[in-house]
C-alpha cells in the first residue's frame, strides 16, 4: 500500500505528464510545472556555501537549478539541491520530480 505522501506525489506526477509520450516529455511536463510554481528565488545550502537559486532550467538529460553567489553562477541538477527549511513555495513539485526520477 502507497503512503499518503506517495500518493500526493504520484497524483502530482499524473497532472504534470497526463498527455506526454516517453521518458523525456514526462520530464518536459514534470519540468512546465516546476517552473511554474516553484518561487524563486531562494536561498539554499549547497557544500557549505550559501547559494541563491535564480531561476531552473531543462537540459537535454535533466532539470538543473541555477545557482548564483556574487559573480558566480552553477547549474546543479534538481536531485542533488538541497532544499532549505522551510521549502520555498510549489517545492512539492521538486519532490514530485525526485520520485518520478526514482522509480
Amino acid at each position: 500500500m502507497a503512503s499518503r505522501g506517495n500518493a500526493t506525489l504520484e497524483a502530482k506526477i499524473e497532472e504534470a505528464t497526463v498527455d506526454t509520450d516517453g521518458h523525456e516529455d514526462e520530464r518536459a511536463g514534470l519540468f512546465a510545472r516546476i517552473e511554474e510554481h516553484l518561487a524563486v528565488p531562494f536561498t539554499t545550502t549547497v557544500l557549505g556555501v550559501e547559494v541563491t537559486v535564480r531561476t531552473i532550467d531543462l537540459t537535454a538529460d535533466t532539470i538543473v537549478a541555477v545557482c548564483a553567489r556574487g559573480h558566480h553562477r552553477q547549474r546543479i541538477g534538481l536531485l542533488d539541491l538541497p532544499l532549505p527549511t522551510p521549502p520555498p513555495d510549489g517545492a512539492g513539485w521538486i519532490d514530485a520530480y525526485r520520485h518520478w526520477a526514482g522509480r
